[in-house]
């Protein structure tokens, strides 16, 4: 087991919650709205400082609190805590030590979710898939989270100086946006690669599947789509002089639109499901297949170039799957991953999966909370 414990004090709709798992499975199981999703929720932001709820920290707070913790004990007596707070930003700390680099708690309880709105990742807009894959990469590397946070400061930057020199002098303001195309040139260079290789990774992965969950009548192709144009072979420098150069090229449109038209910003993932692009001509069925088969692939992606077995959230997915689908999920989830799953009822779970598995009442959690 990785996780053994987790804490919450002042965390979503929990004032003060403790609880030790003794089983590799946990089900949660209760009406919606009681906290379920909120317990999966602590634990993604302690295995990967991410929500894929929450933009803001302040969502993430009681609203009678200021300030919220989450604890959680990890194998090797690893202790990692995150402190969330409404002003002055977070604070990590692993055995008890500050840590100066959040990132530092990334690594001991690595973990891969599904939840319902990943059923969306086909069928959503373009940013769903991009934060998709920025967690795929993420996983592999933690410090891919410093350039997605450099270049979204970038941009937003970038924005302020159109506003800001609007009337003021030209030569000024495009001096600036010079030294801007050059950082966000060499960011997006590095962001583009990363994703690609992912990409890249996953694909045959994310196939072997889609042709098992489709007995072998669907092919999967995954196309990354770049928000810039990438000439040549992947290579850094060659990259990031086009992409400058590209920067320079669209000025006069950015001036008139208000916004930036290249970058990873722009970014977009394509599933082709025998040549057709599944948004657009696949069944919903197809298209749940589809999200299926690509968490399976992130969840062996992982394990493989990681060397371990991530944890595994499934928050109210099931009820959204078909029988045959949820015993494939079941199925492929074995023995090796720990498993936290949260569920309005428990009928579709039978034999070992129930036997082997810790059960909580999501409103007992709250109770005691």
């Amino acid at each position: 087991m990785r996780l053994k414990q987790l804490e919450l004090h002042s965390f979503r709709n929990y004032s003060r919650l403790k609880l030790e798992l003794f089983e590799k499975r946990l089900l949660i199981v209760g009406s919606n709205g009681v906290g379920k999703s909120n317990f999966l929720e602590a634990v993604e932001l302690l295995g990967s400082l991410r929500s894929h709820r929450a933009s803001s920290d302040q969502d993430l707070i009681h609203w009678e609190a200021s300030k919220a913790f989450l604890i959680g004990h990890v194998e090797d007596n690893d202790i990692l805590e995150l402190e969330l707070r409404r002003k002055g930003g977070r604070q990590a700390k692993r055995n008890g030590k500050p840590l100066t680099r959040q990132l530092d708690l990334i690594g001991p309880l690595r973990c891969v979710g599904f939840s319902a709105l990943d059923l969306q990742l086909v069928r959503g807009e373009p940013a769903l898939r991009r934060n998709w894959l920025d967690r795929v990469v993420q996983q592999l590397e933690p410090i891919y989270s410093d350039l997605i946070s450099r270049y979204g400061k970038l941009l937003r930057q970038r924005t302020r100086i159109w506003r800001h020199w609007q009337y003021e002098s030209t030569n000024d303001r495009d001096a600036l946006l010079d030294a801007f195309d050059v950082q966000m040139a060499l960011v997006s260079t590095r962001i583009h690669r990363r994703r690609k290789r992912a990409l890249m990774h996953l694909e045959p992965i994310a196939a072997k599947w889609q042709a098992l969950l489709s007995k072998d009548e669907e092919q999967l192709q995954l196309e990354y789509l770049p928000g810039s144009c990438l000439e040549g072979e992947e290579a850094e420098e060659p990259w990031r002089m086009s992409i400058e150069k590209q920067l320079l090229s669209q000025r006069e449109d950015e001036e008139k639109l208000g916004n930036c038209k290249v970058g990873p910003h722009r970014d977009e993932v394509s599933f082709l499901l025998n040549g057709l692009p599944a948004r657009r001509f696949g069944s919903s069925g197809q298209q749940r297949t589809l999200v299926l088969g690509l968490k399976l692939a992130e969840l062996e992606l992982v394990s493989q170039l990681c060397g371990e077995p991530p944890l595994l959230l499934l928050d109210d997915v099931l009820a959204e799957l078909d029988q045959t689908r949820q015993l494939l999920l079941l199925e492929a989830v074995g023995e090796e991953h720990q498993c936290l799953v949260s569920a309005t009822h428990l009928e579709a779970f039978e034999g070992d999966w129930f036997k082997h598995s810790q059960i909580i009442q999501a409103g007992a959690l709250r109770e005691n909370s």
